[in-house]
């Protein structure tokens, strides 16, 4: 049974009583009131077709909960993949285009597949080649390419950027809806977090458009969406060219989307005082991806501003999710006409309010006073991330390489001191704290490292230079208790 549960999180579920449930019911509300205009905001980020945006909050949320160790996360579209999305797929179709639909569901099926292969062969350390401070500036360069992208259609530039140039193609209506939802959801964000905002806006905005008539005006609105469930999409093939394109965004988004989660999961878990079981919610996650493929959607991640509004509603079980999703099926069958006049400048609005919380200029301060190497690691991302646009995921694998740089380099070349004995009875170094040698004519040293094949060399060359330099040395003592670890060849 336990290991039935292990594989199949949702054996081990409270049972529902009225109690839970009431607040459950409450939690799962707030999220899928607020995941709906948050959806549909994110397909047009990645270039889909508004509807998929509720699609894949749907079915792959349900998914998620089912088969996840973290139940409490909300899965479903996120600003992060959302924009990976866009980026890797930049020249290999028309945006909202069949083929651009096509290619994305076979980035969510791949991304969703190489998930669930990770789990299942508990690859979850994985994870780790990515460093916080990568993480932390990829998240803030992507966060300042979509707010960058967003602003033509926040502030009605029909044109685009272009139009500030000439002064001409401005959709007063669309910037006055823009900015004032975008001054709406900051100051509920900062006063009123627990409370639908976006919901509300959003209503009000497709409210006071149908009363003005900015449809048959011009103004660029969400228009007609498909009411009802999705069908199940069977993606046609795609050339071998085409699928090695997606190889490196396949790698990047499950690695970045699997990031988004550990950020939630840990938070999540901590609370619940359990071990975060990171190969399992890499299952859930995968499979998560792979029912946005068969939606005909794109591949899906933890939102960490969702999830945190879960756990601040109250949220004490998978049975949230469950109201969350009930929700959105209601929504998706009877009430996606009441966003088809919702201006788009709104849509752009709820991205750049999501987003703005990325940006964060004081974490590359923070990081500088802690570690110089790490704070250079997150500006050359941060640099590389915003210079390779539309290929972003240029940012993860530079950071990554450099990362992995320093570690290398720190193995291979570890500290080496001279020992003395200190005061208080410890060994410290000798030359930094003026101490004399344990002995006459000894070298005493220690190596604060492991002593294997990266770090032998570099020892036998520091006690070599040693003793060339002071021949008067008869002695040469190794202190091991640093070695946690030896290799045959080096002992």
């Amino acid at each position: 049974m336990h290991s039935a549960k292990r594989f199949f999180p949702f054996l081990s579920w409270p049972k529902p009583t009225p109690q839970l449930l009431k607040s459950e019911a409450f939690a799962g509300l707030s999220v899928g009131l607020m995941v709906i205009p948050q959806g549909v905001a994110y397909a047009a980020l990645a270039g889909m077709p508004l509807i998929t945006g509720i699609y894949a909050s749907l079915l792959p949320a349900l998914v998620a909960v089912l088969f996840s160790a973290s139940p409490r996360l909300s899965v479903g579209p996120t600003a992060l993949t959302s924009i990976l999305i866009a980026a890797s797929l930049s020249g290999m179709a028309t945006p909202g285009s069949a083929e651009w639909v096509n290619i994305t569901v076979w980035l969510s099926l791949m991304t969703g597949l190489l998930q669930v292969v990770l789990g299942f062969a508990r690859f979850g350390w994985l994870l780790n080649l990515v460093s916080s401070p990568v993480l932390m500036a990829f998240t803030q360069g992507a966060g300042v390419l979509i707010i960058s992208s967003q602003i033509p259609a926040l502030l009605g530039l029909t044109n685009g950027w272009s139009t500030l140039l000439t002064g001409a193609g401005i959709d007063w209506a669309s910037l006055v809806f823009g900015v004032v939802t975008l001054v709406l959801l900051l100051l509920a964000r900062r006063w009123r977090p627990t409370f639908p905002t976006v919901l509300v806006v959003v209503l009000g905005a497709a409210g006071a458009s149908w009363a003005l008539g900015l449809e048959a005006s011009g103004t660029a609105v969400v228009g007609a969406l498909p009411q009802g469930l999705p069908a199940l999409f069977v993606p046609n093939v795609i050339e071998w060219d085409v699928f090695k394109q997606l190889v490196l965004p396949t790698l990047v988004i499950t690695l970045v989307s699997f990031l988004e989660t550990a950020s939630s999961a840990k938070v999540d878990n901590d609370r619940s005082g359990k071990r975060w079981d990171q190969d399992q919610d890499l299952i859930g996650q995968g499979l998560a991806k792979v029912a946005s493929g068969l939606c005909g959607a794109f591949p899906t991640s933890s939102s960490f501003s969702r999830s945190a509004l879960n756990l601040y509603a109250g949220a004490q079980s998978a049975w949230a999710t469950i109201f969350s999703v009930a929700v959105i099926l209601v929504i998706l069958l009877f009430f996606t006409a009441v966003l088809q006049p919702v201006p788009q400048s709104v849509l752009a609005a709820i991205v750049v309010a999501a987003v703005l919380g990325l940006i964060k200029p004081r974490a590359f301060v923070q990081l500088y006073k802690i570690n110089r190497v790490e704070a250079a690691t997150a500006v050359v991302t941060f640099v590389i991330t915003l210079l390779s646009a539309p290929r972003l995921y240029w940012g993860v694998l530079a950071g990554v390489v450099m990362g992995l740089r320093h570690f290398l380099h720190t193995r291979l070349h570890p500290r080496i001191i001279e020992v003395g004995l200190h005061p208080d009875g410890s060994l410290r170094d000798r030359h930094l704290w003026q101490l004399p040698p344990l002995a006459n004519n000894l070298y005493a040293l220690r190596m604060d490292a492991a002593l294997d094949f990266a770090a032998a060399s570099t020892l036998e060359r520091a006690g070599m230079e040693r003793l060339g330099q002071h021949t008067h040395i008869a002695h040469a003592c190794q202190f091991a208790q640093p070695h946690n670890r030896s290799d045959a060849p080096d002992v």
